[in-house]
């Protein structure tokens, strides 16, 4: 797998509320990230445990694709994922190692939308808009600090 993509927004917040935009975050093994719900494990889904809970993922294009099929405008925050990528094959990552600028991680399952982001949003089937292209739930193996522009690429 021969590609390099960046990180284009990264989000944090609280338990069902909206989620903010912020240039830098920290990223911490075996946790997740520093200020992030899932990261002090206050989410709505903490209670369940594992390595898929610590960082998720989203393209940038899924998110494009999905307001000119639909007609439907859906931000990386609304999609309340943690970080938007540009030109990175989020699918292709599941049991795969990455890098995210000095971040190692580890692609665990794929991010499929569900009725409680449906919910919150209020758009439509979201669940339907955005299956198979909800992004990616990945583990931190490294940590570090994620930044607005970072690269992405694989790891051999």
């Amino acid at each position: 797998m021969n590609w390099q993509g960046r990180v284009v927004a990264i989000h944090i917040g609280e338990k069902s509320q909206p989620l903010k935009a912020v240039n830098q975050v920290e990223a911490q093994a075996g946790t997740g990230l520093v200020g992030d719900r899932y990261g002090t494990g206050a989410g709505t889904f903490s209670t369940k445990k594992g390595p898929d809970r610590e960082i998720t993922l989203i393209e940038e294009e899924a998110l494009k694709a999905v307001g000119q099929e639909y007609q439907v405008e859906i931000t990386s925050a609304d999609a309340r994922r943690n970080v938007t990528t540009q030109g990175v094959p989020l699918n292709h990552l599941v049991g795969k190692t990455f890098k995210m600028g000095n971040v190692v991680l580890k692609g665990i399952r794929l991010c499929e939308p569900c009725g409680h982001l449906e919910k919150l949003l209020n758009k439509g089937d979201i669940k339907d808009m955005l299956r198979h292209r909800g992004g990616l739930r990945a583990q931190i193996l490294e940590s570090g600090t994620i930044h607005q522009g970072d690269t992405v690429e694989p790891l051999s």
